[in-house]
């Protein structure tokens, strides 16, 4: 709550922040996190960051232009950019992923109202609704090839991990990057010209929900971008979709779950059809699993058995009370309205918590995951963590500084 940082996990990848300590004691108001860095933006504006200097944790080439007046940062893999409240953008980082934006600074020194990253490139909204891209060419860094469809009307970008896919104020939407993760969409473009509302990605392919409630998918076709298998059930009533490595899972206006992509994945939902006919509503997905919330609390699990996908062993504690999912690369974390917590999945990323337990067992507001751990904050302000150590899971060198007063983890 003083606004002071603490960090652990693996070193090099920002678990130690010990090189810019001075900086963390107090002042902070958000982080943001690549795979291999940290940026902290401060109450003044001004910008730290600590983790793999070459993927963002050295930003002492652009120090001037992060001293003040920065409002929001994002990442990609290895890259940060930073908006300022003037609209430009300052970019440090791997220099062919996005950390180097020079051939469109021009375009980047105003007006900028929102970027988004896939993992490494990054597209930008401006004030006027024209798109401006960079870093590498082939997986969205290059747009000139759809320019003109770019230059005006853009509302919204979301990307894949090699593709990105722009919704436009006419409902319209633009891809580009590369083929096979969805920067083509030219198979389903009749059903791209109006009316589409929200986009959800997972790795591989997108997932148009329009506003008459059908979905439109595109990008690999065995990973959620075919989803023709499926195809009568998404003709209207879809409200939210989610997706994971590799499969997407939509939830109905009626509370039944439609699932497609790969079938290991959680693309294959039929063991469980008849607990996601009705009465779900939320889906949380893991790399390779899934995990639905019902009405009355309890919890349906599908997908990759040993990396969430079967909560047997647990299955009495999700029965009711579940208010909350939060899943990682292997495992998921669910908190009870209760203060609980119940966790399933690869013991080794955080599906056993039994070294925790006795400090899981009330109290719990949120948690959050890495890729292999998960922390919890509890109502007093302490943090409790397991997992992977080097991925955060092991917090017992900082745990002094994580018994009282922490407000958010990243």
């Amino acid at each position: 709550a003083n606004g002071s940082v603490v960090t652990w996990g693996w070193a090099y990848r920002g678990g130690d922040s010990s090189a810019v300590a001075p900086l963390l004691t107090e002042g902070v108001v958000h982080i943001c996190g690549n795979q291999h860095a940290f940026a902290a933006i401060k109450a003044n504006g001004s910008v730290v960051t600590w983790g793999s200097a070459n993927f963002g944790g050295d930003s002492s080439a652009v120090a001037p232009l992060l001293m003040e007046g920065v409002v929001q940062v994002c990442g990609t893999s290895g890259v940060f950019a930073a908006i300022k409240a003037n609209g430009s953008v300052v970019t440090w980082g791997a220099a062919r992923h996005g950390g180097d934006s020079s051939a469109v600074a021009p375009l980047l020194a105003e007006g900028i109202v929102q970027v988004c990253g896939n993992k490494e490139a990054f597209a930008a909204i401006k004030a006027n609704g024209s798109v401006v891209t960079w870093g590498d060419d082939d997986i969205g860094g290059d747009s000139s090839a759809i320019a003109p469809l770019l230059a005006e009307g853009v509302v919204q970008v979301c990307g894949t991990d090699y593709a990105f896919a722009a919704i436009k104020a006419n409902g319209s939407v633009v891809t580009w990057g590369w083929a096979a993760y969805g920067g083509d969409s030219s198979e389903v473009a009749p059903f791209l010209t109006e009316g589409i509302v929200h986009i959800c990605e997972n790795q591989h392919a997108f997932a148009a929900i329009k506003a008459n409630g059908s979905v439109v998918t595109w990008g690999s076709a065995n990973f959620g971008g075919d989803s023709s298998a499926v195809a009568p059930l998404l003709m209207e009533g879809v409200v939210q979709v989610c997706g994971n490595d590799g499969a997407f899972a939509a939830i109905k206006a009626n509370g039944s779950v439609v699932t497609w992509g790969w079938a290991a994945n959680g693309g294959d939902s039929s063991a469980v059809a008849p607990l996601l006919a009705e009465g779900v509503v939320q889906v949380c997905g893991s790399a390779r699993a899934f995990a639905a919330i019902k009405a009355n609390g309890s919890v349906v699990t599908w997908g990759v058995a040993d990396q969430g996908g079967d909560s047997s062993a647990v299955a009495p504690l999700l029965t009711e009370g579940v208010v909350h999912i939060c899943g990682n690369n292997g495992a998921f974390a669910a908190i009870k309205a209760n203060g609980s917590v119940v966790t399933w999945g690869d013991a080794a990323y955080g599906g056993n918590s039994s070294a925790v337990a006795p400090l899981l067992t009330e109290g719990v507001v949120h948690v959050c995951g890495t890729q292999e751990a998960f922390a919890a904050i509890k109502a007093n302000g302490s943090v409790v963590t397991w997992g992977t150590a080097a991925y955060g899971g092991n917090s017992s060198k900082v745990a002094s500084l994580l018994t009282e007063g922490v407000v958010q983890v990243y």
